[in-house]
């Protein structure tokens, strides 16, 4: 039997906008260290050599992936133009039991996150811009998203007993991968115009 594993998400919010129709030039710019340290959510799946973390050795969990949902925004006129980023925290995800079994289930963490990536560009896409409320509106769409994203990433875990539970987990794993290819027209969100 396994160790309970634990999931901890990393949420990044990234707002960039204009209060007055001018587009601001502030993009999400990361570092060559930066990106070192990240990687994009792709369908290639995840290894466990892009597990740099250091292992807690307290820590009961068999492993530890860290993911970020992120976002910017801007506007110009009525015009909302966002750009949305879904990543992999290599030096705060770690493996102590690295089976193929166990990455599958960590892989399941990362793919819910590229989920609600897309579910957050859908609602961005169907969002009517209100030129006195739109700072508060995205904020609220955006805040909506990661709850419904928290709620999910903990149903997974507790419905499959930290993947202990292999039908359930084989079960769950179908069932991201059906949510993932449902909301595969909103996959290409890295930079969007809400017109």
């Amino acid at each position: 039997m396994h160790a309970p594993r634990k999931f901890f998400l990393a949420f990044s919010l990234f707002l960039s906008l204009s209060f007055f129709g001018q587009a601001q030039s502030q993009k999400l710019k990361y570092s060559s260290k930066e990106e070192d340290e990240f990687i994009n959510w792709t369908p290639s799946r995840l290894t466990w050599n892009n597990y740099k973390g250091k292992p807690d050795r307290h820590d009961d969990a068999a492993a530890i992936t860290s993911t970020a949902l992120g976002m910017e925004y801007h506007v110009r006129g009525s015009k909302l133009n966002f750009k949305i980023t879904c990543r992999f925290s290599k030096t705060k995800s770690w493996g102590k039991h690295k089976t193929d079994y166990i990455l599958q289930h960590e892989q399941g963490h990362f793919d819910i996150t590229e989920i609600f990536a897309r579910k957050l560009a859908k609602e961005l896409l169907a969002y009517k811009f209100k030129r006195k409320t739109f700072e508060e509106d995205i904020a609220g769409i955006y805040n909506r998203v990661m709850q419904e994203k928290e709620k999910f990433q903990d149903e997974y875990d507790d419905k499959t007993d930290y993947s202990r539970n292999k039908n359930r987990q084989a079960e769950w794993l179908k069932k991201i991968e059906k949510e993932l290819e449902k909301l595969a027209p909103y996959a290409n969100y890295t930079n969007i115009r809400n017109s």
